[in-house]
């Protein structure tokens, strides 16, 4: 664990803070968070499936609450069409997909956009799972279309492309 992160462990509540935030987490009443000499241990009561899953499912929520307050975490999307772009109001994200008016996103709490070139949208955050769910909202927008590949997609994404009427 990073020599600049701190942890505390109150009951079923685990509570990280960074450099880049804070953030806690409420475990399962049957796993057992302790920290000793800098490492955090997960344990379980047995090895029951359930008990097992909750085991890992801790443990990587933990480690990525960690992970969030000292590194971060991004999202890229990518925009593909013509005439489609992003651009940064403020601290609004306006993006222009093909409608007859700019859709404007406003950031949650602890997001941030970026809009390094037009075509790229970046979302940036501490909390893992709220940076995929506002990318994910942000690609519903205008989700890929299958015939000409238009629209929102992440970085690396690939659209799965139809053939479309024959002559």
């Amino acid at each position: 664990m990073p020599s600049d992160v701190q942890v505390t462990i109150d009951g079923s509540n685990v509570a990280v803070k960074g450099p880049k935030g804070e953030l806690s987490l409420d475990v399962h009443p049957n796993m057992q968070v302790a920290l000793a000499d800098g490492v955090m241990t997960v344990t379980r009561p047995n090895d029951s499936g359930p008990n097992r899953s909750l085991h890992g499912l801790t443990r990587t929520l933990i480690s990525n609450m960690v992970t969030g307050v000292t590194t971060g975490f991004q999202k890229k999307l990518e925009i593909v069409g013509v005439g489609y772009r992003a651009s940064k109001k403020g601290d609004d994200l306006e993006i222009l997909v093909g409608y007859s008016h700019p859709v404007v996103v406003s950031p949650a709490r602890d997001i941030e956009f970026d809009v390094p070139v037009p075509t790229q949208i970046l979302v940036k955050g501490i909390d893992k799972q709220h940076v995929g769910q506002v990318a994910a909202e942000i690609r519903a927008i205008r989700k890929p279309e299958p015939y000409k590949g238009k629209g929102i997609r992440y970085e690396g994404e690939v659209v799965r492309r139809k053939v479309g009427k024959r002559a």
